[in-house]
């Protein structure tokens, strides 16, 4: 367990590493197609600079203020410790099982039975579920849900999810924004030609970071988290049925998730997409068929190694 954390440690280093050589590769190649010939070099030099200047405040923000812009782009409101207060008890209890602070209690008005925990620290850390999930579940259930994201909090998965979220974000905000100027710009002359090339070039390069590299460095996060978090989940409740009966009711689900996409998808207990998108979706999954994860706390509730 505290071998996982302690990878999931580095792996948000590592990931953090890899996004700012990404962003300094994509400002080499355009210094080289806006320098001429003679000032080539320094152009290539002002590109990586600019744009490891960018990589890094897109990291800035996605420590200090990601799981506030998740929280607000999913519509997540502060529970109200009155009108849930079984939800809070239970947030208190595995939090107390953890040994960690109490997370701050989210829910979100959508009748899909979801929930997730997003934060860059158990000391800023939120757990959120969904009114659908709170209507479908009874206590047993929910405790299960909610030592899963607890888990999630506990092992540092959290922060590793919301930079690799907030850093896909930003580049397709980025993409964006350069696409809408190099589709309505008017620049003229040579100079305006050559501004026009660099836009576009700028456009396709982080288009294919928000849609591609971003979605595989996803995929490539280690699809076991979310079997671990079931496992210490476990732990944390020491009733595997709890999780077991909750994961066959999200099973059966047929309500989408308003609003998640591929981005955020992933912070979910249960991932949106494999239940009602196409085939092409299961090529970025981040989870395991909810079949295996179920079969795997089976094991353990008969007292099999999981």
């Amino acid at each position: 367990m505290f071998e996982e954390i302690a990878r999931n440690k580095r792996r948000s280093v590592i990931l953090i590493t890899l996004f700012v050589i990404v962003w300094a590769g994509i400002g080499a190649l355009l210094g080289a197609l806006f320098g001429n010939t003679s000032s080539r070099g320094s152009a290539i030099a002002s590109g990586v600079l600019i744009a490891v200047l960018l990589a890094a405040a897109a990291t800035a923000f996605a420590i200090a203020s990601g799981s506030r812009l998740v929280l607000s782009v999913s519509k997540a409101q502060p529970a109200d410790p009155a009108q849930y207060r079984q939800l809070h008890n239970i947030v208190e209890e595995m939090a107390i099982s953890a040994g960690l602070p109490k997370p701050a209690v989210y829910v979100i008005d959508d009748p899909s039975p979801n929930a997730f925990a997003t934060g860059i620290s158990p000391n800023r850390a939120a757990i959120t579920a969904t009114t659908g999930l709170l209507t479908m579940m009874n206590r047993e259930e929910l405790e299960g849900v909610i030592s899963h994201e607890m888990s999630h909090i506990r092992n540092y998965d959290v922060r590793l999810i919301l930079i690799v979220t907030t850093l896909i974000g930003f580049a397709g905000l980025l993409a964006s924004l350069i696409w809408r100027a190099a589709f309505f710009s008017r620049p003229r002359g040579r100079d305006g030609q050559q501004i026009t090339i660099v836009l576009f070039a700028a456009g396709a390069l982080l288009t294919v970071v928000a849609f591609i590299v971003g979605p595989l460095i996803q995929f490539a996060l280690s699809r076991s988290r979310e079997e671990l978090a079931d496992v210490s989940g476990v732990q944390l409740t020491r009733n595997p049925d709890g999780l077991i009966h909750a994961l066959q009711k999200l099973a059966g689900n047929d309500k989408p998730f308003a609003t998640f996409n591929h981005s955020t998808a992933a912070m979910c207990i249960d991932d949106p997409l494999q239940h009602h998108e196409g085939w092409s979706h299961r090529l970025f999954d981040t989870h395991p068929p909810i079949d295996q994860r179920i079969a795997v706390l089976q094991r353990l509730a008969h007292g099999q190694t999981a």
